[in-house]
């Protein structure tokens, strides 16, 4: 489909007079999609079995006669007040086995039977009334699973599920007390009903305890947006199911929930997560107005690859967000430039959070294309700018596979936050380091689930900090003739969260023929020179190789290994010393780096290649070797500028 765009709308929160005058703007604006529904199952239903769906109805016939798609969202995140009086233990309960209770939203436990079988039965309700609507354009599930922390949960539900999860993974208690290794500290089971949950305990609960619990919670997420699934696409099933997931959410797999989606979607909101994140103040301040840079692409490329290539944005802030410690004001054009930049990574639509500021409620403060009096905001000029662009520049196809790749595996996320051994270590920010290194050589980058099964196709892939190897990994490597890099503490761990007997890396010796013999953790601040450049600390591992060294550091320890073709890092390094190591194997790899500008970035999709720029500052590019001429903008970026150059045939 043509890249378009899209719009989240509550016309329960307006008056009905108003929906015709919304409708037509969005319209006039270039809108094609509006996602509705997904909060609103007070209005649906305000009390038990007293089904009150005419406005909705009334509400897409309205957008239907602008020419308006329709996403239609399922309310589960929502679950009204009188659905806790008829499940008063329907709750999550948080790690101090404290309820998650009513009064914001996300109020529910995966594990609860009855929730589960109040949402199947909304769902089906739902798709009866509204699968053959004409202005229907395909269905949301829920809204935002993992968000505020909701998936895992201690409660009592939980709890039967996860041994009912633990009979079916393991079939004997022998078989789970010798895979968890409970030997150590007398911790062996006589039967599963013995087993509890991994909270509360006197110190760190066991690592496999806690890991299969991880795994559980993901699985709980699983079964609940299936059971969605499996209704609306029973209803129609020509239309896409999507559901919109969040950044820096990693609670559960979203590879696995992808497996049952059309379409994954997720939520951008630039300024709040560098607000929320980790970054250095200097940074943050560099990008406070702008976000980022690589945040948001890098979850693009993840998204893209959740669901097979079909991604969209469905909720792109348009203004200050009201949920982050600070939320400053968009440079002006950044929410042109956040858009193009989802269509340079191949998102089919860009959807904005929300139509029209609301004025009461938690979101009060969180702006829209409109203003809370109806008035325009200033990011509805640039949406309805970014759709005449589009139309201009005529992009259609999806992105071609990239020639680099970057393996993401969440049982690792959780891996490393269970057992981390150096505060702050975590398998994304070893696959961020990476993905920013590539980045800002204007390299395009795919992102590979861990039970990918070849690389074929690809010059150069990476995989950092990967918990566990499996079958088909292995398999990929060893059919592989590109470049690899693996590392530091990849295959340090069995799939039971045990030691491997050949120690880390853990990989065949005709692959690489080396051992990690220790590991020094140290506090991040510590840092020790790499000849040539560059610093590692924090995690370092003491190797023994019999492979070639092709970095050491000031202390004489291998940092950089290789064999063939397999490069092993065995320690963390810091942004200098990644961009040598990447740098090094694009070369390698006979892959293009292009020479960019201090915050520019640049992503290619249908022939184009489309350059953003996130400094603050003017940037001033060329035309690379593979480009013809520009289509939109030209030399001169500008901040927050946007300029798409035609690639040459075969560029």
């Amino acid at each position: 489909m043509r890249p378009t765009l899209g719009v989240c709308y509550y016309p329960e929160h307006w008056p009905e007079d108003r929906w015709q005058l919304d409708a037509a703007m969005m319209s006039q604006a270039g809108i094609s999609y509006v996602r509705v529904g997904e909060f609103a199952w007070s209005r649906l239903e305000p009390n038990p079995g007293q089904m009150h769906f005419d406005w909705l109805e009334r509400a897409m016939d309205v957008l239907g006669e602008h020419g308006l798609k329709v996403i239609l969202g399922t309310p589960t995140a929502t679950p009204p007040r009188w659905m806790l009086d008829k499940y008063p233990d329907m709750l999550a309960l948080d790690v101090e086995g404290r309820p998650r209770g009513f009064g914001s939203r996300r109020h529910y436990c995966f594990s609860h039977q009855g929730y589960l079988e109040e949402s199947r039965r909304i769902t089906r309700i739902l798709a009866e009334r509204f699968a053959g609507h004409p202005a229907l354009g395909g269905w949301q599930t829920d809204n935002e699973f993992g968000c505020h922390l909701t998936v895992v949960s201690y409660s009592r539900a939980a709890l039967a599920e996860f041994r009912n999860w633990l009979r079916r993974r393991y079939g004997s208690i022998e078989r789970l007390n010798q895979a968890w290794g409970n030997v150590f500290w007398s911790m062996e089971y006589s039967h599963f009903d013995q087993i509890g949950l991994p909270n509360l305990t006197v110190t760190e609960a066991n690592p496999a305890h806690s890991l299969d619990f991880r795994r559980f919670s993901s699985d709980q997420v699983v079964r609940f947006n299936r059971a969605q699934v499996e209704i609306l696409k029973s209803a129609r099933p020509d239309l896409p199911v999507i559901h919109n997931f969040m950044g820096r959410f990693t609670e559960f797999d979203h590879f696995d929930v992808g497996a049952d989606l059309d379409v994954a979607g997720w939520d951008s909101y630039p300024l709040g997560f560098l607000d929320q994140s980790d970054n250095p103040s200097g940074h943050k301040l560099a990008y406070l107005r702008q976000g980022d840079p690589d945040f948001q692409a890098m979850h693009h490329d993840i998204y893209r690859s959740v669901c097979g290539g079909r991604w969209w944005v469905m909720e792109q802030q348009p203004g200050p967000v009201n949920w982050a410690p600070h939320n400053p004001d968009p440079l002006a054009g950044m929410v042109r430039l956040w858009s193009w930049e989802a269509f340079a990574h191949g998102a089919e639509v860009v959807s904005y959070f929300r139509w029209r500021q609301f004025h009461s409620a938690q979101e009060q403060m969180h702006a829209g294309l409109l203003r809370p009096d109806g008035a325009p905001a200033p990011a509805l000029d640039e949406a309805t700018q970014v759709a005449s662009e589009l139309r201009k520049v005529g992009i259609s196809e999806t992105c071609a596979r990239a020639r680099a790749a970057i393996v993401f595996d969440y049982e690792s996320e959780w891996a490393w936050q269970i057992q981390p051994h150096a505060k702050g270590f975590s398998h994304s920010a070893q696959v961020r380091a990476a993905y920013v290194a590539l980045r800002k050589r204007g390299v395009d980058i795919d992102i590979l689930p861990k039970h990918a099964k070849s690389f074929e196709g690809y010059d150069l892939v990476v995989i950092p900090a990967l918990f566990a190897w499996n079958d088909n990994l292995l398999a990929a490597l060893r059919s592989f003739k590109g470049q690899v890099l693996v590392g530091p503490r990849s295959g340090s761990k069995t799939g039971d969260f045990t030691i491997p007997d050949s120690l880390a890396p853990g990989l065949p010796p005709e692959l690489l023929d080396a051992r990690v013999l220790r590991v020094d953790s140290s506090d991040a601040g510590l840092r020790v020179p790499v000849e040539g450049g560059g610093t590692v600390g924090h995690w370092r591992e003491r190797l023994e190789a019999s492979c070639d060294v092709l970095m050491t550091d000031d202390e004489g320890e291998a940092v950089l290994i290789v064999q063939g073709n397999l490069h092993y890092l065995g320690s963390t390094g810091d942004a200098a010393f990644m961009q040598r190591v990447l740098d090094g194997l694009l070369e390698r790899a006979g892959i293009a780096a292009l020479d960019l500008p201090e915050g520019v970035r640049a992503r290619s999709r249908d022939g184009c290649r489309i350059y953003v720029n996130y400094s603050a500052r003017p940037a001033t590019i060329a035309l690379a070797a593979d480009e013809s001429g520009y289509v939109l903008g030209g030399p001169e970026l500008p901040p927050a500028g946007v300029t798409v150059a035609r690639l040459s045939m075969g560029g």
